[in-house]
């Protein structure tokens, strides 16, 4: 059989595009795909809420590669394990209630179980802006990677979402774009604290407690939660980052499905 060029090109870009259009209207859009990220994804399609992820970096996986000083192990405590094991991810127990595992091995199975559970994810996309309407953020406006790289004018698309997930990390991004543009944010001071230097245990509570809604239907999970909060940083532990993605996700779910079954019985 011969191969033609075309096809493969054709192939490409209609498959794309079918994923993309799909998901213009989402239940969830989340922003940034580092673990919080994809727990929450994960927990979220599996209830059948239609979530995609958009991640800027051509990797998905956010720190968690690159373990501690570029040795790709990571430590997961106690309270996280279940989670580890729904991946099926290899754990070595290293002193009670410590394990080790390859980060390189973890995030490609969290990946692999993000996309099974139906959640889409989307690479080299980075968001610019929000929508905006009448106090309530109800969609992104986002643009191609290597278009903001290049600082090339070239204007944005947008997608519409009932509810938003920042999981941008230390940055905090669409945090800041909501607290310069929108409104103050629901902090001590309506407004970014700034993350605190490193404390593990304080750190790993902290992003997993915190986890919540920071504006009108928009929420924040993993480090973004240190940046908005006031939170110390942790380090290579990441049991808080997938137990903070988690958290949020059901968050989510309970006003998802609350506000669903509204306007069901509003249409009836």
């Amino acid at each position: 059989m011969g191969i033609r060029e075309t096809i493969i090109t054709e192939a490409i870009v209609k498959t794309y595009m079918s994923r993309f259009l799909d998901c213009l209207e989402l239940d969830v859009a989340i922003v940034g795909g580092g673990p919080s990220g994809l727990i929450a994804a994960y927990t979220l399609a599996k209830k059948s809420i239609k979530t995609a992820i958009f991640e800027k970096k051509l990797s998905i996986g956010g720190g968690m590669w690159g373990g501690g000083i570029g040795y790709n192990v990571i430590v997961i405590q106690e309270e996280a394990k279940r989670i580890c094991d729904d991946f099926g991810i290899n754990l070595k127990p290293y002193i009670q209630g410590y394990y080790t595992s390859d980060s390189i091995e973890s995030v490609a199975k969290i990946i692999a179980g993000v996309k099974n559970a139906g959640a889409e994810i989307f690479n080299l996309m980075c968001v610019e802006d929000v929508i905006a309407k009448k106090k309530k953020v109800c969609g992104l406006v986002i643009n191609r990677t290597p278009i903001e790289m290049a600082q090339l004018h070239v204007d944005p698309i947008m997608i519409e979402a009932k509810f938003i997930i920042d999981a941008t990390g230390h940055t905090a991004e669409i945090a800041h774009i909501i607290q310069k543009k929108v409104g103050p944010l629901k902090t001590k001071t309506k407004k970014i604290l700034g993350e605190k230097s490193l404390w593990a245990e304080s750190g790993e509570r902290f992003v997993i407690e915190n986890a919540n809604e920071i504006y009108s239907n928009v929420y924040v999970t993993g480090m973004a939660v240190s940046a908005v909060a006031g939170g110390p940083r942790m380090g290579p532990i990441f049991g808080g980052m997938l137990l903070s993605g988690e958290r949020v996700a059901q968050l989510i779910s309970k006003k998802w499905r609350k506000n669903f079954f509204v306007a069901q019985n509003e249409n009836e």
